[in-house]
């Protein structure tokens, strides 16, 4: 399970100006076990590290085995950020540092339990 590529648009990003997107393309491993959910997080942090934003997606992953197919699955989750800080205030100019992470979860007796984490993938994106 590995993060391939982070893709921020627009860049820099005016606050107020429409959302800021992250498209994170990822590769799962070859083999699932049953039913899993998938799980991409993203926190945003100012140069002052006051101010910080958590950004969320989760979606089914369904293990589907094709004969003769040794790849492993690929996907592209986007996430957007709308310019607001944990606050609801719009965010000030600087520097902001961002990390992405990915996680495999599977539903167990007592919720959803981690079964595998990727690597983050870490940087940093102008905000005028």
């Amino acid at each position: 399970m590995k993060i391939l590529d982070v893709n921020i648009a627009p860049n820099p990003y005016r606050p107020g100006n429409g959302p800021l997107q992250f498209a994170v393309s990822m590769r799962l491993p070859k083999e699932l076990d049953g039913a899993m959910i998938l799980e991409v997080t993203s926190l945003i942090s100012s140069p002052s590290k006051t101010s910080l934003r958590f950004l969320s997606h989760r979606r089914p992953v369904e293990a589907h085995p094709v004969a003769g197919v040794t790849e492993r699955p690929t996907l592209s989750i986007e996430l957007s950020w709308d310019g607001h800080d944990h606050r609801k205030r719009l965010a000030g100019s600087g520097t902001y540092s961002y990390e992405v992470r990915m996680k495999l979860l599977k539903d167990g007796d007592k919720g959803l339990r981690t079964m595998m984490v990727s690597w983050p993938k870490r940087g940093t994106l102008e905000v005028k």
